[in-house]
């Protein structure tokens, strides 16, 4: 296998935080990329994360552990509906949503170009995830088990919150 070109010394401020966090992970040398997983307490249980180290930035994944049915069209559409719904007003980061298998994910992205990150800045992202699950995840389920409007679906979340 051969190697990726990641930054060093991004992965070592991200081992940092993690270890300092207390955060269980394994490190991939040859893809600069970290695996760990967190309980949220909320309806969706388990987020696992993938944190990308690249030669000038850093992408932080977190993956859902349900998916929509890419087979039920009724399904996959009000799920991206609520997907376009809630990331119109997001600061940091956004939902994906593959319309191949019905994966969802949490994606954001530090720009290191010719600057290092803080363990705050990897810290800020990688709870931004957690939050944004805990927020949405009523949602997403209900969209899933309940078959809940992306509308009805948005309102109930971000009245939640409120």
């Amino acid at each position: 296998m051969e190697k990726i070109t990641y930054s060093n010394e991004i992965a070592a401020i991200v081992k940092q935080f993690l270890d300092a966090d207390d955060w269980h992970y394994s490190f991939d040398e040859n893809l600069g990329i970290f695996d760990f997983g967190v309980r949220t307490g909320s309806r969706i249980q388990k987020i696992k994360y993938l944190v990308d180290v690249k030669k000038d930035g850093v992408v932080f994944y977190g993956f859902c552990p349900i998916s929509a049915d890419p087979d039920d069209a009724e399904m996959m559409a009000r799920m991206a509906e609520f997907f376009c719904r809630v990331n119109h007003s997001l600061l940091n980061g956004s939902f994906e949503f593959d319309f191949r298998d019905g994966e969802i994910r949490y994606k954001s992205y530090v720009d290191c170009d010719g600057v290092l990150p803080s363990t705050e800045v990897i810290r800020n992202n990688i709870y931004c995830i957690f939050g944004m699950y805990k927020r949405y995840a009523p949602g997403i389920t209900d969209i899933i088990f309940a078959d809940c409007s992306a509308k009805d679906a948005v309102a109930k979340c971000e009245k939640s919150q409120e």
